[in-house]
């Protein structure tokens, strides 16, 4: 089977699967109803994400079947399986969090399992424990991307569009089919969800995503395609608005599981920029925090000064946003 013939396929089998789903939530009530803390002023269905779900394990298992995709990188994306599932229930009845958790957890543990771990990087004079005290880490880090990836898709196209651009980075440094295979994917879904969306992905789309990309990101540091701080750079826009939201609504003492509207793109859509205004103050920023990464895999020496470089940039926007929309 061709490739490309193959990706189009997916393109557009994700494309009229989000249009089913739209009429069936229509038709069965599965909406979001805009509440004081929404972005968003109509009604409008929520479970778009699972077009990306079924097309992007249909496309792994035709990869695998066809031995282009690796035995050890299919069964850690399998591994998000029971996560979609789990997922595509809180967004029907809401599960308590501790079973979400428990599952993420799960999906995070088997995934790291068949990713063989995280390569060791390579710091002089430094070693650390990798089996106590790095791969307990990374596992959470795992869960916390999981979720974030989740509390940032809050805006029409949003998170699709981070997806997107994130493995067209991962496709540059690898050329693996697999990152062209999540675009198609997403972008069937993103025409429905582009501004002003007709439907929402749902936290069955959002933690896959999350799931996703953060395995790739892994997967790629393993098979040393792109350095795992590479990685966290470019994931940078959704990882560090969501993280320094969490602490700064802790010091004020909030209830973190109750949902708000206090995370920067928030912010800006709430000082009256359009949805589509702040998917392109997105792409601006990514591309910003991409040539730091060309910066960084050209010359080595600064490859920690670009790293905390990145996180100012970051910084210095949310301070920006603070002075517009205080928190």
């Amino acid at each position: 089977m061709s490739i490309i013939f193959l990706l189009i396929l997916l393109g557009v089998l994700s494309l009229l699967l989000t249009y089913i789903l739209r009429i069936i939530s229509i038709r069965h009530k599965i909406i979001d109803i805009p509440n004081e803390r929404s972005l968003h002023d109509i009604p409008t269905p929520r479970i778009g994400g699972i077009a990306i779900v079924i097309t992007w394990y249909l496309g792994i298992s035709i990869l695998f079947l066809f031995k282009i995709l690796e035995q050890n990188l299919y069964f850690a994306l399998l591994s998000g399986s029971l996560l979609a599932i789990v997922s595509l229930i809180d967004d029907l009845i809401n599960l308590k969090p501790f079973i979400r958790l428990l599952i993420q957890f799960a999906s995070a543990i088997l995934a790291f399992v068949f990713l063989s771990g995280l390569r060791p990087l390579i710091i002089p004079r430094i070693e650390i424990n990798y089996l106590f005290i790095i791969y307990p880490l990374a596992i959470i880090g795992m869960v916390w991307f999981i979720n974030l990836f989740n509390f940032m898709d809050g805006i029409d196209g949003f998170a699709s569009i981070e997806a997107i651009i994130i493995s067209i980075v991962l496709f540059c440094f690898s050329s693996n089919i697999i990152c062209l295979l999540l675009i198609v994917c997403i972008s069937g879904f993103l025409f429905w969800n582009w501004p002003k969306a007709k439907i929402f992905m749902g936290d069955v789309g959002s933690t896959q995503l999350g799931f996703i990309l953060v395995v790739l990101g892994i997967y790629f540091h393993n098979t040393y395609k792109l350095s795992i701080l590479n990685w966290i750079m470019l994931a940078s826009p959704f990882w560090f608005d969501a993280t320094l939201t969490l602490y700064r609504r802790w010091r004020k003492g909030e209830k973190l599981s109750q949902a708000h509207r206090k995370h920067a793109y928030q912010r800006i859509v709430q000082a009256g920029f359009s949805h589509l205004k702040v998917d392109v103050y997105l792409i601006l920023v990514n591309l910003t925090i991409i040539s730091l990464i060309l910066i960084y895999r050209e010359i080595k020496i600064l490859q920690i000064p670009l790293c905390i470089l990145s996180i100012l940039f970051l910084y210095f926007l949310t301070r920006k946003i603070d002075k517009k929309i205080p928190f």
